[in-house]
């Protein structure tokens, strides 16, 4: 009887050594896959950002920023595996706003803009700190169309007429005020209309405005759309007197819209500001760095999105920032400084 107990016993205390081998031998695998992950992970480490999100605030969906903005998104998103998307939005003024409220990462903004809200000037009531830039862009282009008939030529021409300057608190309609009110125009000598590109373009096609203020890189969609329905003006920028503006606005430049652009025969001399691509200040300098280097690095895409691209360059990306530089952005731009 002894022995029919014994052999019981004996297979479970052999079993049960066999079941501590297995698992020791599972646990050395599992170490095994762990040090292997790691290994990956440190490998693919410089291909990863530490945000998991980068929505970038852009303009309304038919201008050069959407446009661009959403080419750059999907730069990000292929290069480093995140949630990169684009936010259309009324353009510079809310993009910043946007940026200072943590809201999104990254916004395309007009100089002029940048500037009142770095010195808390205009439509920012305090100096905004939490910004920083990434790169200068390029050129947006100040595009003031009128119709033929309208008989509008010069700038001084558009007193006591209708006109679109943009939506409110673009970067279009920020231009626009203070391009007039260098010229000594008012709102109060014209009839204003606050209206985005798309809408610009419907309402002088209908024949509702006369003149409108379209500020992006070249050429605008809209007014290429429009150029085929109606006869169209570009209307000429006296540029001594432009001079004299820079001498106190000094992110304005002089500026020519090229031969051929929207059917002109000539060149028509305007004005530009340019445009700066902002970051939040909360970004760690290794994702700044990162987004910087991804962006130089994939020039041809957004080249190849929208013309405007053209103009962007590592040799400008530093001239005539605006705001406080991003330490990720210096960094790269040193590197390649020292090579």
């Amino acid at each position: 009887m002894k022995s029919i107990y014994k052999m019981p016993l004996l297979a479970a205390m052999i079993a049960a050594s066999m079941t501590l081998v297995a698992c020791s031998d599972k646990a050395a695998n599992n170490s095994a896959a762990t040090d292997g992950a790691t290994t990956d992970t440190a490998a693919t480490a410089d291909d990863k950002l530490e945000t998991k999100f980068v929505t970038i605030a852009t303009g309304g969906a038919s201008g050069p920023y959407n446009i661009i903005g959403t080419s750059l998104a999907e730069i990000y998103a292929k290069t480093f595996g995140v949630n990169a998307k684009t936010q259309t939005t009324g353009a510079s003024v809310e993009n910043v706003n946007l940026l200072t409220q943590g809201k999104v990462d990254m916004v395309l903004a007009l100089s002029d803009v940048v500037t009142d809200a770095v010195e808390g000037k205009n439509d920012f009531k305090a100096p905004i700190t939490n910004i920083q830039q990434i790169a200068v862009l390029y050129p947006n282009v100040i595009q003031l169309v009128a119709s033929e008939k309208s008989g509008i030529k010069n700038i001084e021409d558009l007193k006591g007429k209708r006109i679109a300057v943009g939506d409110q608190g673009s970067g279009t309609e920020v231009n626009a005020r203070t391009l007039l009110e260098g010229f000594g125009i008012t709102y109060d000598d014209v009839k204003v209309d606050y209206l985005g590109f798309a809408d610009a373009a419907d309402a002088m096609k209908a024949g509702k405005i006369e003149a409108a203020f379209f500020s992006s890189g070249l050429p605008n969609s809209s007014l290429l759309e429009l150029e085929q329905g109606i006869k169209l003006q570009l209307v000429t920028i006296n540029q001594d007197k432009l001079k004299k503006i820079i001498e106190t606005k000094p992110y304005f430049k002089t500026f020519e819209i090229p031969a051929g652009t929207y059917g002109n025969a000539a060149a028509i001399p305007t004005t530009a500001v340019m445009n700066a691509l902002l970051v939040r200040s909360d970004i760690s300098e290794d994702d700044g760095y990162k987004l910087t280097k991804a962006l130089f690095e994939n020039l041809d895409g957004l080249k190849n999105a929208h013309q405007a691209a053209s103009d962007i360059s590592l040799e400008t990306a530093q001239v005539g920032m605006v705001a406080p530089i991003h330490p990720g952005a210096k960094k790269y731009y040193d590197e390649k400084a020292a090579k």
